[in-house]
């Protein structure tokens, strides 16, 4: 029987299967953002409760109820209004220079912005245009929900990493905002709706600053960062498999034959038959040989960042032997 060509049908159809099978695989990456991911309504709730704690004692509930009773009495009030961010304060000590560039410490109020909506901001000490995005939480917290409808696509802000702003980018993105919702629809409104408060003043946080401890602020920035790893751990684990698919395709547009393709798959973990394919060249380089390419992609995965004390070891190695060298 005659070996079947590939053509960019075939190409198409195993490269999707491959990324399904990807996104399936029980990988490093895949653990720690499903772990991640089982932890956020507990960190959202506990950060909630005790910003309500902050809040409460200085808008108290018998002052918002004297309050709402002058708005429904008066036409000319408008003092009530529903807020899920906050700006929190403490005081406390900053470095300064002095006049002859000598370093000291002084008082300072130290303050931060806490934002509680779904697509609320959260600080992030990465480079990455991505972890800045703020709708990336809601993409990786409803990435399931996303994914199950047409023309969603929640890693879209990771595939279009360092790209300029374009027409695909543009359709999944509003297509993904509008299926999440805002502050009146969808799993927006939801969230929101959860985490808002009844204040006294106008419906801007910035508007605002309250006071709280040290410890109470240090919380709450902890909780910050915990989303910000949850973003991230959403990043790492497609980033990686966006790599293996560039290994993938680059393979796959090789291959002059449907047979060294499915071979490709099947080392990869994917069992699927060239009649799958059909129904629904070599270039010479070992890389692409099947088998070596598939050990080459198994090897962009669980990826474990190493430590400070394993960096320093082989930093400390390197110079040893570029001694022996020279």
């Amino acid at each position: 029987m005659s070996r079947i060509r590939l053509n960019q049908e075939y190409r198409n159809k195993i490269a999707n299967r491959m990324r399904v099978h990807l996104e399936q695989e029980d990988t490093v990456e895949k653990q720690k953002y499903d772990n991640l991911k089982a932890n956020q309504i507990d960190i959202n709730d506990n950060a909630w409760k005790l910003a309500e704690k902050i809040v409460r004692r200085h808008y108290t509930l018998d002052d918002v109820a004297k309050a709402q009773y002058l708005q429904d009495k008066f036409e000319n009030v408008d003092t009530i209004a529903k807020d899920s961010c906050f700006h929190f304060h403490y005081i406390g000590t900053k470095e300064t220079r002095d006049y002859d560039n000598n370093p000291k410490v002084e008082e300072a109020t130290i303050e931060k912005h806490f934002d509680f909506r779904l697509n609320g901001s959260f600080d992030t000490e990465s480079n990455s245009s991505y972890s800045r995005d703020d709708s990336g939480y809601g993409y990786a917290l409803f990435r399931d929900e996303l994914k199950a409808q047409d023309n969603c696509n929640p890693d879209i802000l990771i595939e279009q990493e360092g790209k300029d702003n374009n027409p695909h980018k543009t359709k999944y993105v509003e297509n993904n905002n509008k299926y999440l919702g805002d502050d009146d629809t969808g799993y927006g409104k939801e969230w929101n709706d959860k985490y808002q408060l009844d204040l006294i003043g106008r419906n801007y946080c910035r508007d605002r600053s309250i006071a709280c401890s040290e410890q109470e602020f240090m919380v709450l920035q902890e909780w910050k960062k915990q989303k910000e790893q949850f973003v991230l751990s959403h990043h790492k684990w497609i980033k990686s498999i966006l790599d293996q698919m560039k290994e993938i395709k680059l393979g796959l547009k090789g291959y002059k034959y449907l047979d060294e393709a499915i071979e490709l798959a099947n080392e990869l973990g994917l069992a699927i038959t060239d009649a799958e394919i059909v129904r629904t060249n070599s270039t010479g380089l070992t890389i692409y040989n099947p088998k070596n390419l598939a050990d080459r992609i198994k090897g962009m995965k669980n990826k474990r960042e190493k430590t400070r004390a394993e960096k320093i070891a082989e930093r400390l190695l390197y110079d040893k032997q570029s001694q022996v060298v020279n």
